[in-house]
């Protein structure tokens, strides 16, 4: 009896203790730059990112702060198209290539 008492308490205290860890709240920090903060998926399809790989390098646009995905890049900055794809364009910012949302200039993507 004292055997299964005592399986009986481990069990319970297994059990309360993951039910606490899933009550656990974590907190991030918003960065100070402006980034959308929207849910998004993008499926970016392959041919994409091959063709921008291939286009021959234009100037890069040199950017104060990091290019992350969401970020909005200034109005400025000339975006190409991407032959096939209008919801896709590209530019080369910190001598990356970065693929955007030709309409928002929103980063979708940023090319190693």
């Amino acid at each position: 009896m004292r055997k299964f008492t005592l399986a009986a308490t481990a069990a319970f205290l297994a059990l309360s203790a993951s039910a606490y860890a899933q009550s656990t709240v974590i907190i991030e920090q918003q960065p100070a730059d402006p980034v959308v903060t929207h849910s998004t998926t993008h499926v970016l399809p392959g041919e994409v990112r091959t063709y921008v790989m291939e286009q021959e390098p234009m100037e890069s646009i040199p950017y104060e702060g990091d290019v992350l995905v969401g970020r909005v890049l200034p109005e400025s900055v000339e975006v190409r198209p991407v032959e096939g794809y209008n919801d896709y364009g590209y530019t080369i910012v910190n001598e990356r290539r970065v693929i955007v949302d030709p309409q928002t200039h929103t980063v979708i993507q940023v090319l190693e």
